[in-house]
């Protein structure tokens, strides 16, 4: 029985590695803006991002060690693109990360699991404390969409808050 385990997991090992590493991939300390190249404005449910500088509005957020976000709710015009910009107040890092319900549930349960993953897209940023980052994008579909702090314990403690894209 010993022999079938060990070579059971000669053939998982490998797969977990490859599979834990890109997971792990996608989150850490490392802010979007520091990345070279043209920013992915890939369609997503809740918009696409944007160029920096070229938006409409910009929406000034506070991150604070309380698992709160000010404001929590954000209403903005179909087709606005806003310049979020996040101040986290805090003594720790915090993130922002834009979505639906779902997406944010599922990332949430992958940061319990894989808490020192990094960040790449583009609706997500960390925010060391004490610090400013920007998320740029544009809400090209109405709808209410979420977002959140996905860092380990925050979204569970309620570290959320909604966007409500109106029809112009």
């Amino acid at each position: 029985m010993f022999k079938s385990m060990i070579g059971q997991l000669k053939y998982a090992a490998p797969l977990y590695l490859v599979l834990g590493s890109s997971l792990v991939a996608a989150h850490g300390d490392k802010h979007k803006a520091e990345a070279s190249g043209p920013v992915d404005k890939t369609q997503q449910i809740w918009g696409m991002a944007a160029d920096p500088g070229k938006s409409d509005k910009t929406i000034t957020m506070a991150l604070s060690d309380n698992m709160r976000f000010s404001p929590s709710t954000v209403t903005v015009q179909e087709g606005d693109t806003v310049t979020f910009k996040l101040k986290n107040d805090g003594a720790i890092m915090h993130e922002f990360v834009l979505g639906t319900k779902e997406t944010l549930e599922e990332h949430a349960a992958l940061m319990v699991k894989f808490p020192g993953m990094e960040h790449s897209e583009p609706y997500m940023a960390h925010v060391p404390p004490g610090e400013t980052r920007e998320v740029n994008w544009t809400f090209n579909k109405p709808g209410e969409f979420d977002f959140a702090c996905l860092i380990a314990g925050h979204y569970q403690a309620g570290m959320v808050g909604t966007v409500t894209v109106e029809v112009k």
